[in-house]
């Protein structure tokens, strides 16, 4: 769907209130969008997509967005109103941006990721939030072993609190 509404409205008498959808979508050369994808058309001015952007199916790009050249954006893909992404970026599946949110050029979002805040050029995150991809990776690593981790630590607190016991030391509170 290229020009539905975009998800406006305002509260007001008690009710929520359409806010009228005037702009356009601007879709350039050589897009590819998939099925059941909605590219929402801008509350005023344009929604955009740039040059070369493959967007999968399921795919929603709401009111007012921008899309640089040559990005791809996989299926399921969420972006809300307002979202500016620079050229050549990619957004795996499920990945969400928040609206008003800026993903610099050459940026990369994992799947399952949520960016809720600007994104400078050739940024690497993953994660919900998002946040640099080396260190999400190494977190998703070690929450796999967490609870061994949490085990561990507490016989280590255990056996200090033994070992202050026999050296006639007060054992600290944690």
């Amino acid at each position: 769907m290229i020009g539905a509404d975009g998800f406006g409205y305002a509260l007001g008498g008690g009710r929520h209130n359409k806010i009228p959808q005037l702009g356009i979508v601007v879709i350039e050369n050589d897009v590819e969008i998939g099925a059941n994808a909605c590219v929402d058309r801008a509350t005023v001015g344009r929604t955009v997509v740039g040059e070369g952007t493959k967007i999968d199916n399921l795919v929603q790009v709401a009111h007012n967005c921008v899309i640089g050249k040559h990005c791809v954006l996989v299926s399921q893909v969420g972006l809300a109103g307002s979202v500016r992404l620079g050229d050549y970026c990619i957004l795996g599946a499920r990945a969400g941006v928040a609206d008003n949110v800026e993903v610099g050029a050459g940026s990369m979002v994992a799947g399952m990721s949520g960016v809720n805040c600007d994104l400078p050029p050739e940024s690497k995150v993953g994660g919900l939030p998002a946040y640099n991809h080396i260190d999400w990776k190494r977190n998703l690593v070690h929450e796999r072993h967490l609870h061994r981790t949490v085990r561990d630590f507490e016989k280590l607190k255990k056996r200090v609190a033994e070992l202050e016991k026999r050296l006639g030391e007060p054992a600290e509170e944690t």
